[in-house]
């Protein structure tokens, strides 16, 4: 029965919180477009609890034309106006601003003929880096690997995805495995490396 699997501590009681951690945190993700909403939520997330993003994941997709980065690059500054008036998204102009100035650097990437996935997963070697935690207390804020594909994704043109930022994408699209080794997600996602 779902209520007596072991999970990790931070998901707490919210329904939601356990949805996206039973089935979204951790796994990998080698979608372009999925890597882009990514990087949108966790650039939203900033100084905010998760939780508060995921309860407007729908809104954000809506508002940022499905995470379309090519449609999202050509937002102007009358429709970035227009994004900071809707109170179904967070409403942070740096915040706002750097989900599409990322979008007009995945384009500049792309035109290299490289993609998102190709890029980022390099620096894990193109498979999860899994971790065995055992406790919250051990899983840090960013690692030698998050500063480096941060600066490298800055010298792009990437803004708004500080190690840290970098370090929750990370985790989020399963380029590492931070579930505790007691959770029931670990073996899982663990298995295939």
């Amino acid at each position: 029965m779902a209520d007596e699997l072991v999970r990790c501590s931070w998901i707490g009681n919210d329904p939601l919180m356990l949805s996206y951690h039973d089935e979204e945190w951790g796994v990998p993700v080698h979608d372009d477009r999925r890597l882009f909403e990514f990087m949108v939520l966790e650039g939203a997330q900033a100084g905010l609890s998760w939780s508060t993003i995921l309860r407007r994941r729908e809104a954000y997709r809506k508002a940022f034309a499905g995470f379309d980065p090519e449609r999202v690059a050509r937002f102007d500054r009358r429709k970035i106006e227009s994004l900071l008036r809707n109170e179904s998204i967070i409403r942070n102009r740096r915040k706002v601003e750097g989900a599409v100035q990322n979008a007009r650097a995945y384009v500049a990437l792309r035109t290299t003929g490289v993609t998102l996935d190709e890029f980022t997963w390099k620096f894990v070697g193109g498979k999860p880096i899994v971790n065995h935690r055992r406790a919250l207390s051990q899983i840090p804020a960013s690692t030698p690997v998050s500063d480096a594909m941060s600066k490298a994704l800055k010298t792009l043109g990437f803004t708004f995805f500080g190690t840290t930022i970098c370090y929750a994408h990370m985790q989020a699209v399963g380029m590492v495995n931070d579930h505790i080794v007691t959770c029931f997600r670990y073996p899982v996602l663990a298995k295939d490396v």
